[in-house]
């Protein structure tokens, strides 16, 4: 449960900190691709084995890494369109409802224990997401192809969580636990950095030092968010449904509280619903064993 709860407090700092960008006017993708080299040497870094590029390259694991590293950078490019064309609370349904995928994954993949009081509180917490999640509407296209992008990123979002449980259940080691996120960070970055190159010469986009320190706050606690979650699926006594279940519903309640007492957000009486089905959720979940 410890490895969950720092899982948790590193993300919601994550939403914190993305939150802050929006008021200083960082340049997300930046920041972004910053943040994926920081996140890749933090791991490297507290590696204690041999990270020699043979001895990386010979994992098998390694290739699904590069994999996930390129899911990693598109994702991100899918939620800053579906964003622009959609809206950011549809980006926020989209990617948190993902996490349907990872838990009927686990459920139908690994056999995980299920019970009625399990699936209510998966069906519960659904739909707090999406009521903790939907915002005042706006103005956006509404025409067909205004669907394809929210349904990409609900998509990758699902099969990134997805993945990284498959990959670390099948093919990493114990003591790769810390390398194998990092080298998934590192093909992020490396990828970003093509993205920035484009940017700057062909968009003639200049590349800000305040961007730059931003990746870097970023980047410390999205690698310990990866790394803490990889330990917490890996946790004898909680299912990988149970984890994804906990996770995605208690960042969603710690990140709105955080919305609330830094920002002065307000909610709508909907969200204020979801918070406390998310809340009711949480415990159906934890004592369904």
């Amino acid at each position: 449960m410890t490895y969950l709860l720092l899982s948790i407090l590193a993300t919601t700092i994550i939403f914190i900190l993305f939150k802050t960008f929006s008021l200083y006017k960082v340049n997300t993708s930046q920041a972004i691709v910053t943040n994926y080299i920081v996140a890749a040497l933090f791991g490297f870094f507290f590696h204690t084995g041999n990270i020699s590029i043979p001895t990386l390259i010979s994992q098998p694991w390694f290739i699904w890494s590069l994999i996930l590293g390129a899911v990693f950078i598109s994702i991100f490019s899918l939620i800053a369109i579906t964003a622009q064309r959609n809206g950011i609370s549809v980006v926020a349904v989209a990617s948190k409802m993902s996490m349907i995928i990872p838990i009927l994954f686990g459920i139908l993949y690994y056999k995980e224990h299920t019970n009625t009081l399990k699936i209510t509180g998966i069906l519960i917490a659904l739909i707090a997401v999406f009521l903790a999640s939907s915002k005042k509407t706006s103005q956006t296209t509404t025409n067909t192809s205004s669907f394809i992008y929210p349904l990409l990123v609900f998509i990758g979002s699902g099969l990134i969580d997805t993945s990284i449980k498959f990959i670390d259940f099948h093919f990493v080691k114990p003591e790769d636990a810390s390398i194998f996120p990092a080298t998934i960070f590192a093909a992020a970055g490396i990828l970003g950095i093509f993205l920035l190159l484009y940017n700057s010469i062909i968009k003639k986009e200049s590349i800000s030092f305040k961007n730059i320190i931003a990746g870097i706050s970023l980047g410390i606690p999205n690698y310990f968010s990866v790394y803490f979650l990889i330990l917490a699926l890996r946790h004898e006594l909680m299912d990988s449904s149970t984890v994804f279940t906990i996770n995605n519903v208690s960042i969603l309640i710690t990140s709105t509280l955080a919305g609330i007492l830094i920002f002065r957000e307000q909610l709508l009486l909907k969200n204020w619903i979801g918070i406390l089905l998310a809340i009711l959720s949480i415990f159906l979940v934890s004592f369904s064993f």
